[in-house]
């Protein structure tokens, strides 16, 4: 049984300057809770119950987010605010979370081996601190049941326009049927035109604990980088590696586009926001087309 998550929020965020000068992004907000709070709820709504958040200089907004502040309780409580205080409560009681950090930003494959201890020699489920997954099944349950069936780690897999292959990492494989696919190869991000299929991984997995010594063994690649997608390229010549393909929808919020269309998607899904902001965005739309005079 897979009990344990690791979420790696370490890197700079630099497509985000200023913002991210000095607040980590996965602290930017979707709505009203940042995006490592969904990012933590996805791994709790799968049966998590241990996580661990890499994180790296300048990211201790995170710690704190999911740290009590009793300060903030007892205010919120003198002004019967219980709404508010029941909010920030279970966001501190979601899981058994703990930090490390990484002194060096070298990569995804470094952050990934610095849960090795924490780990201690078990499968885990692994979520990208950047990332979030709307799907009408749980995308992590799905990826730990393949495992659960396999014994072999698994991959998320989204189908995504050639042109933007050279920001994946993609896999080369076969499809063995209900949407599964059996990995034979994966390239970090290849040039358009040379990738071996357009299926990238898609920001979720569950790794068997002998990735960490494929990760000791692997050369720095892209950007100088310890990738852990060739690490994976190591560890698949020796055992399967599995993909199973998203049904539904990935939100890349270290992209300032997605990051907007992200906002009005879950907008929209709020009950005590969606009838107003519906019409908000019709008038803008509608404002939009006219011509000016």
């Amino acid at each position: 049984m897979i009990r344990k998550a690791v979420i790696p929020a370490a890197g700079m965020g630099t497509r985000f300057l200023p913002f991210a000068k000095a607040q980590p992004k996965e602290m930017l907000p979707i709505v009203d809770q940042p995006v490592i709070q969904y990012v933590v709820e996805e791994a709790v709504e799968a049966g998590i119950t241990d996580i661990l958040i890499i994180i790296g200089r300048g990211k201790r907004a995170i710690e704190e987010h999911f740290d009590r502040n009793f300060e903030l309780e007892a205010g919120l409580e003198a002004k019967g605010r219980t709404e508010e205080l029941e909010a920030i409560r279970r966001v501190s009681n979601l899981a058994d979370i703990h930090f490390i950090w990484q002194k060096e930003l070298n990569g995804l494959g470094d952050a990934v081996r610095h849960a090795r201890h924490h780990v201690n020699n078990e499968p885990f489920l692994l979520l990208l601190g950047d990332t979030l997954i709307q799907s009408p099944t749980s995308l992590c349950r799905r990826l730990m049941e393949v495992y659960e069936r396999y014994g072999e780690s698994v991959v998320a897999l989204e189908a995504v326009d050639p042109a933007k292959v050279g920001l994946y990492g993609v896999i080369q494989g076969r499809s063995i049927g209900d949407g599964l696919h059996l990995v034979e190869d994966l390239v970090e991000k290849p040039p358009p035109g040379e990738a071996p299929s357009n299926l990238a991984i898609a920001s979720r997995y569950v790794l068997s604990p002998r990735i960490f010594d494929y990760l000791e063994r692997t050369p720095r690649g892209k950007g100088n980088e310890i990738q852990l997608t060739d690490a994976m390229r190591l560890m698949v010549r020796d055992v399967a590696i599995y993909g199973v393909t998203l049904d539904g929808r990935r939100h890349d919020i270290g992209n300032k586009l997605d990051f907007l269309k992200t906002n009005v998607l879950y907008g929209l899904r709020r009950e005590d926001l969606s009838v107003e902001f519906r019409a908000f965005l019709a008038d803008v739309i509608r404002d939009a087309g006219t011509p000016a005079h």
